[in-house]
């Protein structure tokens, strides 16, 4: 029987069929932001041999068929429903691609098994980053271990596509396991797409595992303060820079480099190659790596058109404050009761103070003792949501000041690390009046509605009669410490 209960969030399901490896993603909700509960992968290095003998590994075959029978097993006992299959670049390629495609519907009767086209491959893909980076602005590069997808991404808008069959283990076979060679065949084949030029002083979105290894290098030789993938960004010459060193590295020296997975020594060369040569093409002023992809795009298609148009920000605080605070209708009270703290905002700056005015209740039912860090690490090591690591760090600090925290605090260390100062002392501003709001009013927009603030000269706390508030000792002390963040003299009047 199906561990998931009839009261249970709905869940899907999909498997990404790749020339390398294949993974099975099950999806919790239909929210904006995917909620991925379980993630397992199979190296099976199906495209291994394709551009020789044009057929699948026949080793690679076997395995998949039994790791499939496994995925499908997982999907019915977490009663996912779509649960589907998507063969990529090897299985569409491959003389004996649909025998493959036809033993596996034998072996999982009922599934959709679905051999992509390329086209539809970029289209997932771009699908896949827009949902986490909706204002993507640049060229989408997607490898994988049998082709690249690229496609021309115009202020959130996804324009022209190409598929290349420059996927590491693909291009590995191309030029022989030689590195210098795969190099003339990359630019042979990137010099036939003139659009990539309009990549110039744009950003570059990396999608794909062999990517995503070279990210997590960087990470372990620059000791960046929050290991996460997603969202991180690097400029054009550390990128060069990183993607030369492993281009021509030998496989001794990589595996002597920290944070290399042993599984893609064979790939990562390959993988530099093609980078190095797209930021040549698209002269791209710096690179962002996504672990948003082809899996995302999927889920993307499975929600309705009016949740996919939702801003992911404002979605993953609205579904945290549903999830953990108290009270849900306070939050829009809030960005209204702080807006005279922050006059002619607008654009990301609003959004984010919107984004912690829904988050701002999440540790209520934490201990004391640590709500402060909890609530500050939920936000800033939540996965699967739409948060870059700026406003990952911002909304960290935000909830820590609300819940007292000590700015010098260890837990704060990342986040001091990644906002600068104006970034700083505006989440400092909001946590100090957050903090305030709560404690006039318990949690709860009727009582809060009471007061009010007004910034003229000094700052002012008006307190209505009658509403059950008044200027006690622990409100005048965040009271003034609000001051203090503002820079102003304060006082209090019962109106």
């Amino acid at each position: 029987m199906p561990f998931a209960s009839k009261n249970a969030l709905p869940r899907c399901a999909v498997v990404d069929l790749g020339s390398n490896s294949v993974r099975l993603v099950v999806f919790e909700g239909r929210g904006r932001n995917p909620t991925p509960i379980f993630n397992e992968k199979a190296v099976l290095r199906l495209g291994r041999g394709l551009t020789a003998t044009g057929r699948l590994n026949e080793e690679g075959v076997d395995q998949a068929l039994l790791v499939m029978e496994r995925y499908g097993a997982i999907a019915r006992a977490m009663a996912a429903d779509p649960f589907e299959v998507l063969c990529t670049a090897a299985v569409r390629d491959a003389s004996n691609g649909p025998e493959f495609v036809q033993s596996l519907r034998q072996r999982l009767p009922g599934v959709g098994i679905h051999t992509l086209a390329g086209e539809k491959e970029a289209d997932f893909a771009a699908a896949g980053l827009l949902c986490g980076i909706p204002s993507a602005d640049g060229i989408l590069a997607d490898i994988g271990g049998g082709s690249l997808e690229l496609v021309q991404i115009k202020h959130g808008i996804r324009g022209r596509a190409q598929t290349l069959k420059l996927g590491v283990i693909r291009l590995s076979d191309r030029a022989g396991g030689d590195a210098v060679r795969a190099r003339g065949i990359a630019e042979a084949e990137l010099s036939g797409l003139p659009w990539l030029a309009e990549g110039a002083g744009r950003d570059l979105y990396l999608v794909g595992g062999a990517w995503r290894a070279l990210a997590r290098i960087h990470l372990a030789q620059t000791g960046y303060p929050l290991n996460m993938l997603h969202h991180y960004t690097i400029d054009r010459e550390e990128a060069r820079d990183l993607a030369g060193v492993i281009a021509g590295a030998s496989r001794r020296a990589l595996e002597r480099m920290p944070a290399v997975p042993r599984r893609r020594l064979e790939d990562l060369p390959f993988a530099a190659v093609v980078l190095r040569r797209l930021l040549r093409a698209t002269m791209a002023r710096r690179v962002i790596f996504s672990a948003n992809g082809l899996r995302e795009g999927w889920y993307m298609s499975q929600i309705p058109p009016e949740t996919q148009k939702r801003d992911p920000m404002i979605a993953a605080g609205e579904d945290l404050a549903q999830r953990y605070s108290r009270d849900p209708a306070l939050p829009p009270a809030l960005l209204q009761w702080t807006d005279p703290l922050f006059p002619n905002e607008e654009g990301e700056a609003r959004r984010l103070r919107e984004a912690a005015c829904w988050m701002s209740d999440i540790g209520s039912h934490e201990h004391p003792e640590y709500r402060a860090e909890q609530a500050c690490l939920r936000v800033l090591r939540q996965p699967g949501i739409g948060l870059d690591h700026h406003a990952r760090a911002f909304l960290a600090t935000v909830l820590a000041i609300r819940y007292d925290a000590d700015p010098e605090a260890a837990f704060l260390a990342p986040s001091r690390i990644l906002l600068g100062f104006e970034a700083a002392r505006r989440a400092t501003l909001l946590g100090c009046a957050l903090r305030l709001a709560y404690t006039l009013s318990a949690g709860t927009p009727d009582v809060l509605a009471g007061t009010r603030l007004l910034v003229n000269g000094k700052l002012i706390l008006q307190l209505r009669h009658g509403t059950g508030v008044f200027a006690g000792e622990s409100l005048i002390r965040r009271l003034e410490r609000l001051a203090q963040a503002v820079g102003m003299e304060f006082e209090t009047a019962t109106v």
